[in-house]
């Protein structure tokens, strides 16, 4: 870790804690600031609270209003879930005091080469598929990978050596608070329209993701998918080298899927239906990770052993296990209504699919084509219910079933199904209403099917 003097008695507030806020907190005191920590939670309950308190650190909870400023602060570190128009960052940024996020801190002290991955689905198996192809066969050091996959970055980045691979999945939300981040390799896998109640215009999320490549040279790489005119756009406004890559064979000079076979420029690389992960948006994160894993010289075998072999990231179209002839999918990381989709094209054999969440407050009709080509039967819960059943019957699936919970919708989509099915929880939609995270909800998607088969998740 490099040892910046940046932060050497200046007086930080860390606004929210959860893994990223404890670590940046941290990593902000070895580097010779004077921290405080503030979270919403109250102390009594506040583990995290607790142990920064017991460590020397000063820690504040409860509402975080303006008046938290009031003791002068040379830097904002914001926790990247807390929005910018509650009233402390508001003050702050009217103040001109530099509201950073933890990847900021990590660019700016990692001696690790740095490979950044963002879009707005597929961010963690590309993240996990790099990782593991430049991990495999190394010589020197190693790939690890941190940030937004569940891994706080500024924990590892204090561990990591110039021999080895820092490979970060960024949130929109982390890389809107970055102004010097700068990744050697960065990948934009989509764009989609996400996070808006965050973001607040289509624009604002697009330019958040885009700040992964802002400060890249023409000694960098921008690795994007070229499925899409607007991505293809977006390509030119980086100083960076482009990688395409493009299941569609809309560029061949980089990474793509021509007759079934997966290329890296003119050398076939395998068979795209000998990925282990079921999907289309699988073959896509497999060309963006050979992207990657060639421009680091990494060996046609290496790749193809990770691509047999990874079976995929959790909660991510996560198999889970087989009874009585029906298959277990846990898709709870399918947050939008693009990630259902892509799962549900997944599959060959009917489908009964587990979805609702919050309400962001649009609506499901773009679901209509996938809902007829795949869904046979659908239970729903959650805020959304009664939007997606709308679209169900649209959709002409005649069997629409209303329940509680994640929960208790296992039991009714397994009287719903016939072996040979797919049982899959791909939501379409945040866990917030129900649950704290996607985690939390896929977690009891699969305590709830090794209740009801009696089996357990096969790892």
């Amino acid at each position: 870790m490099k040892q910046i003097t940046t932060y050497q008695n200046k007086k930080v507030l860390v606004l929210g804690l959860a893994k990223s806020g404890v670590n940046a907190a941290r990593l902000l005191k070895r580097l010779g600031a004077q921290v405080t920590v503030s979270d919403v939670k109250p102390l009594a309950e506040n583990q995290d609270a607790q142990d920064l308190q017991a460590d020397g650190f000063t820690v504040i909870t409860g509402e975080q209003t303006a008046d938290l400023l009031d003791p002068g602060y040379d830097y904002i570190v914001k926790n990247p879930g807390i929005f910018y128009d509650v009233p402390v960052v508001q003050r702050a940024l009217a103040e001109k005091i530099p509201v950073i996020g933890e990847m900021e801190l990590v660019g700016e002290v990692a001696d690790a080469e740095l490979v950044a991955v963002t879009g707005s689905n597929g961010k963690t198996t590309t993240t996990t598929m790099i990782q593991k192809m430049l991990d495999r066969d190394r010589k020197t050091g190693k790939a690890v990978y941190a940030g937004n996959i569940g891994i706080p970055a500024s924990k590892v980045v204090q561990e990591v050596t110039p021999d080895d691979t820092l490979v970060l999945e960024v949130s929109s939300f982390m890389l809107a608070e970055t102004t010097e981040f700068h990744p050697h390799i960065a990948v934009l896998t989509n764009i989609f329209s996400n996070h808006l109640d965050y973001h607040k215009t289509r624009a604002n999320y697009v330019a958040a993701k885009m700040k992964i490549t802002a400060n890249q040279t023409e000694k960098d790489y921008f690795v994007v998918n070229f499925d899409n005119t607007e991505w293809r756009d977006l390509s030119r406004n980086t100083k960076a080298q482009v990688v395409p890559f493009s299941r569609t064979n809309q560029s061949e000079d980089g990474a793509y899927e021509k007759d079934g076979v997966l290329y890296f420029k003119e050398e076939a690389i395998m068979p795209a239906s000998e990925i282990k992960v079921p999907g289309d948006h699988n073959v896509e994160n497999a060309l963006a990770a050979i992207a990657v894993a060639k421009i680091k010289g990494v060996s046609t075998s290496a790749i193809v052993a990770v691509l047999r072999t990874f079976g995929g990231v959790r909660h991510r179209t996560q198999y889970v296990l087989e009874a009585e002839g029906r298959q277990y999918y846990n898709d709870s990381k399918a947050t939008d209504m693009e990630a259902t989709e892509m799962a549900l094209k997944g599959f060959s054999a009917p489908v009964v699919l587990l979805a609702g969440g919050l309400d962001r407050g649009y609506t499901f009709e773009k679901m209509l084509p996938a809902f007829k080509a795949h869904v046979k039967a659908i239970v729903l819960f959650g805020q959304t219910a009664d939007l997606l059943a709308e679209t169900a019957k649209q959709a002409g699936i005649s069997t629409i079933k209303m329940t509680e919970n994640v929960e208790t919708a296992v039991p009714v989509a397994y009287d719903l199904s016939e072996p040979g099915d797919i049982i899959l929880l791909s939501p379409a939609n945040a866990s917030w209403d129900q649950y704290p995270n996607f985690e939390v909800r896929g977690d009891r998607f699969i305590k709830a099917v090794e209740q009801l088969t009696g089996k357990q998740e096969e790892k």
